[in-house]
């Protein structure tokens, strides 16, 4: 298998709980607590230890819920490595009503980070030696809009081969410079990328195709919930379709697909069937309750079914 690395420059503390019933003004007794290591890359890191591989995490973390950042990350036996920041890490919260069968989820913005903290997180990143890095997820406050931009020169510099999974400017302004081995935007992201809605199948497949096409990226794979994935590559565009799944949390699906995929390359696979892996493992990670994410008895379950599923189709352009 080759070696892969992953960068979180947000991270979380997620924490994830049951409530009978959301109500305001009163104290809402929860259920069933847990508390996980999250944000993008480091979820990745997460999916790639179960899958039985190893994928460094790199991460900015600060104050005290940094340090319980930490200890999650050890109690998961993640390879970490910490760019320490005076800030505290973010704590996010999935809350589960019962009663409803709706899920909240709240986010928040994060740290802010300073220049001299971002600018040894660049340093750091120069001293990484693998096969595929891992950009996922938001930047947070006082990190520049192009920051991916300038890992992707260093990157480039060492022959790394790049996946990048963000959103907004960041997500742009890594398009914008081209060069990325894999690019995973959702639907939305990627319609906020292109600046228009795409509205049909066959638009979505132009915009993902001319990204492969501009050189910006050499695989460009777009995940649309209910409406399943699509991959553009130089061979053409291949659309699959959703697994049915009895859905629990969304939390992490978008990590899991990205860390499946990427496995799965990493240990020599085509990329079809990596794509395929990376539909089975959203799908699973959707089966799971709050932060945690799929599991890869139920990966290997439904990535049977998407392959019989998926075998009288083949590429589109």
């Amino acid at each position: 298998m080759k070696s892969i690395a992953t960068l979180t420059m947000n991270p979380a503390l997620d924490t994830a709980y049951d409530v009978d019933r959301v109500f305001h003004t009163h104290k809402v007794r929860s259920h069933g607590e847990r508390y996980e290591p999250g944000g993008g890359g480091i979820n990745v890191s997460r999916v790639i230890s179960r899958l039985g591989g190893t994928a460094r995490a790199y991460y900015l973390a600060g104050g005290a819920t940094g340090a319980a950042l930490d200890a999650l990350l050890d109690l998961h036996q993640i390879v970490r490595t910490r760019i320490a920041i005076k800030d505290h890490t973010r704590v996010s919260s999935a809350i589960y009503e019962r009663e409803s069968g709706k899920e909240y989820r709240f986010v928040p913005r994060g740290p802010t980070v300073s220049e001299a903290e971002w600018r040894a997180c660049v340093a750091a990143i120069g001293t990484i030696d693998c096969d595929y890095l891992v950009l996922s997820g938001s930047l947070p406050d006082g990190v520049p809009e192009d920051f991916y931009s300038r890992v992707q020169a260093i990157a480039a510099q060492r022959g790394t081969k790049l996946i990048l999974d963000s959103s907004g400017a960041a997500l742009r302004s890594g398009l914008a410079n081209g060069g990325l081995y894999l690019v995973k935007p959702s639907l939305g992201e990627l319609q906020d990328a292109v600046g228009h809605p795409l509205e049909s199948p066959a638009e979505i497949a132009k915009a993902a195709a001319a990204i492969v096409e501009r050189g910006l990226a050499k695989h460009v794979a777009v995940t649309m919930g209910h409406d399943g994935a699509l991959l553009a590559s130089s061979a053409g565009v291949v659309r699959l379709p959703a697994i049915a799944v009895d859905a629990k949390s969304a939390v992490g699906a978008g990590d899991s697909f990205v860390a499946a995929m990427v496995f799965a390359i990493a240990c020599d696979r085509p990329v079809l069937d990596a794509f395929r892996y990376g539909i089975a493992a959203g799908a699973a990670a959707v089966l799971t309750p709050g932060t945690d994410l799929c599991h890869p008895v139920d990966i290997d379950r439904l990535y049977a079914a998407a392959a019989i599923a998926s075998s009288d189709l083949g590429a589109r352009s």
